[in-house]
């Protein structure tokens, strides 16, 4: 059985919360879309923590986390997350799983974002600057660099091809600021996020439904409010499967 929680006003709904909440009735909380632009804030112990890449079941020791297929992970983010989260005694390498096919956030794709902002003036539209509309414009493109390639030999290879490209429309935006600083973060990253369970996101779910566990997945937010309940739900399954399939 699969559960979704999906936002229907452009985010800030409480999202992250809710799924904290009801996390305690399901075996898998599974985050299937997005980026680090998300910001769940949940109270642990008295304490604040805000998650932005993990999902929020990761403070029940019981349950299965995974981060899935159409999920654009910034593995800094990521990285700083673990470490906040391990200070509250929490074991996330035990219970956090990774989809070889999320596609990852490279440097070059905050770069591209930072400028294509820039060039905008008093037309831009406020992005956070964190990488994630070019990322996923890699991921429906078929350019991009996905997890699962962290563990292929040519992976150095293929980010150097991938970043000359990026490069390439970064000198058509004459971006001049140094990048080298973030390369070095991700490359500290990249070592960490190969410590972790990376999995075949869609069989890894598949199978955890054929064993009768019950699976909790959040999603985006996205204005429905002009469509129909009917249209609504069938606009919502197509993004869903979607989003876990690639």
């Amino acid at each position: 059985m699969v559960d979704v929680i999906l936002g229907m006003q452009w985010g800030d709904e409480g999202k992250g919360k809710i799924v904290d909440y009801f996390a305690k009735n399901y075996d898998v909380i599974a985050r299937f879309q997005g980026g680090p632009n998300a910001g769940h804030t949940l109270y642990v112990d008295g304490k604040k923590i805000v998650l932005h890449q993990i999902p929020s079941g990761i403070f029940h020791e019981d349950k299965v986390n995974l981060i899935g297929n159409g999920v654009v992970l910034d593995a800094i983010t990521l990285k700083r997350e673990c470490e906040n989260v391990a200070a509250f005694g929490v074991d996330y390498k035990k219970n956090l799983f990774i989809s070889e096919r999320a596609h990852l956030i490279l440097p070059t794709h905050r770069a591209l974002d930072k400028a294509s902002e820039l060039s905008k003036g008093n037309e831009k539209i406020g992005s956070t600057l964190k990488g994630i509309g070019p990322a996923y414009m890699d991921k429906t493109g078929r350019n991009g660099l996905r997890v699962g390639n962290l563990l292929d030999k040519s992976f150095t290879t293929d980010y150097i091809k991938l970043r000359m490209k990026h490069q390439r429309l970064l000198d058509n935006f004459n971006f001049q600021e140094d990048i080298n600083a973030w390369e070095e973060e991700f490359f500290e990253a990249m070592e960490f996020l190969r410590e972790f369970k990376i999995v075949n996101g869609e069989y890894f779910i598949n199978e955890k439904i054929s064993e009768g566990k019950k699976v909790l997945a959040r999603g985006p937010a996205f204005e429905l409010g002009s469509w129909r309940p009917k249209e609504r739900r069938e606009v919502c399954w197509m993004w869903i499967l979607e989003h876990f399939r690639l």
